[in-house]
């Protein structure tokens, strides 16, 4: 009864909405047959095992389809820039002339510009010029706008005080150009000057007509810099915040660490005493040099004492004539993971003995040689990897594999200390480290056995000398390069007032 008063429209809805169901019902039950997407893990090679692959891959070219591009998005149109628009930018940029700014020569051009015939020109032009590096004294000034012949008398005056090739480059030099005698002639040199050597400056000056130049020396003191202070936790950051350069801490800790381990042989108690070479001028420069002294103090008494002798850069152990009983050098700051012996190979799986000892080290770390020799070779050395052979004294060899990089080729000599290659995991490894072998007359042998005792070769007059100087340099007080240079009797007196009045002291309040 209900149905029959329900309108015809709800009825006939009704009716769709129950015949949609059935469809839906019926169109379940048929893909449920079907099953589409069966596992492809069982059933393999059968029809089954088919129809699902090629939904498997029917969905994954449906997905590829509508993968994201990556070309860029332009979010805007680029600005039109024509001459003009460009004129305008250049003429309003703050940046150096050198570089292409326009500022403060012209604006950019506009309908209302009018071009003068002639322009006022400067009377004379000051600047500075810089020589750079790979560059020539005459190239510079005739860049700088000084004309060819002005710049080779130049050359000439600089040439009979200071080599040309002697001035170091990023000199600065000033520049006074004068008025142009002709409009398309170049400016002549009026003036010039610049700093030669740390203890002299040339100054050039156009006098009579012609270019002459004035010697200008600079008073320079040499006394070495002198620096002292408690070890403390770290010897490296106590150093530095004594006022030590960096150059000489790591000079320091590069030699001091081939005497004793700088981990456990320095006690926070312990004094450091460095001296490096130090020039100071007249006109407030300074100059840091090398280091002279590296030193170790404990209980007021030295412990450890190596001083530069000689040429090159060879310190001496001032005790027991100039000996050397640190031994070998560790080649590279890790510890032992592998020694020398029968152990099982981590790649090939059987047992054999390891000829050699595996440092564990990050990659890239440098590898040093342990004591002085000459390369026998360097390249390719099968499972080795990258290697690198030293031949030393006394029928001794080295060998450091697996290196990332090789720093030294067959036949340079190296010394004590040198780098001659990185870390790497070239070859049989597992991963970063160094394999070190020892050879003695071509037997392989364990490195951790042998020692070395490396004797300085001072004796009789030249050991003499080299206490004596040791002694001299020992007695330079701590910081006094630090002081102001104080003026010469010949600046003092030049210095003084030429009036009598002027030499009277003022009044003393009372």
């Amino acid at each position: 009864m209900v149905r029959e008063s329900e309108p015809a429209w709800r009825r006939q809805t009704r009716s769709l909405a129950e015949r949609v169901e059935a469809w839906r019902e019926r169109a379940e039950r048929r893909l449920d047959r079907a099953d589409l997407a069966p596992d492809l893990a069982e059933a393999i090679g059968s029809r089954r095992w088919f129809r699902g692959l090629g939904t498997f891959v029917g969905l994954s070219a449906f997905s590829l389809a509508f993968w994201p591009g990556f070309a860029p998005l332009e979010a805007a149109p680029a600005t039109r820039v024509d001459n003009e628009v460009r004129d305008e930018f250049r003429s309003q940029m703050i940046m150096p002339l050198a570089l292409g700014a326009d500022s403060g020569r012209h604006m950019g051009a506009t309908p209302s510009v009018v071009p003068l015939r002639a322009a006022p020109e400067r009377p004379t032009i000051q600047f500075v010029a810089t020589l750079v590096q790979g560059d020539s004294f005459g190239r510079m000034l005739q860049r700088a706008g000084i004309g060819a012949g002005d710049a080779a008398r130049v050359e000439s005056l600089i040439a009979q005080n200071v080599s040309l090739g002697d001035i170091a480059p990023g000199t600065q030099i000033d520049v006074t150009l004068g008025r142009r005698p002709g409009a398309d002639q170049p400016r002549p040199l009026d003036a010039l000057a610049f700093r030669a050597r740390f203890d002299l400056a040339l100054k050039i000056e156009r006098s009579g007509g012609g270019l002459a130049v004035e010697r200008q020396p600079i008073r320079v003191d040499s006394t070495p810099l002198r620096i002292r202070g408690l070890a403390g936790n770290s010897l490296y950051r106590s150093m530095r915040a004594a006022g030590a350069p960096a150059s000489a801490v790591q000079q320091y800790l590069q030699q001091l660490g081939q005497q004793v381990d700088l981990d456990s042989g320095v006690r926070p108690t312990d004094t450091f005493d460095l001296i490096v070479s130090y020039r100071r001028a007249a006109t407030g420069e300074r100059k840091v040099g090398d280091l002279l002294y590296a030193g170790i103090d404990r209980d007021g008494k030295p412990k450890t004492q190596l001083m530069r002798w000689g040429t090159g850069d060879v310190f001496y152990e001032a005790s027991g004539v100039g000996e050397q009983t640190s031994g070998l050098l560790a080649p590279v700051p890790g510890r032992v993971t592998s020694n020398f012996g029968m152990r099982r190979h981590p790649i090939l799986g059987y047992v054999r003995r390891h000829a050699g000892m595996d440092f564990h080290a990050a990659y890239g770390t440098p590898i040093h040689a342990v004591t002085d020799g000459y390369v026998l070779s360097a390249g390719r050395a099968g499972g080795c990897g990258n290697a690198v052979k030293l031949q030393h004294a006394a029928g001794l060899a080295t060998r450091y594999c697996h290196m990332s990089q090789m720093a030294v080729s067959a036949g340079q000599q190296v010394r004590r200390g040198q780098v001659i290659g990185y870390v790497g995991t070239t070859g049989l490894s597992t991963g970063a480290h160094l394999h070190y072998e020892m050879y003695r007359n071509g037997q392989a042998i364990n490195p951790a056995s042998v020692a070395y005792v490396t004797r300085a070769l001072l004796s009789g007059a030249s050991l003499q000398r080299f206490r004596s100087v040791l002694a001299q340099l020992k007695t330079v007080p701590v910081g006094a390069a630090l002081n102001p240079l104080g003026a010469s009797a010949a600046e003092s007196k030049a210095l003084e007032p030429s009036r009598e009045i002027d030499r009277l002291e003022p009044a003393r309040p009372h």
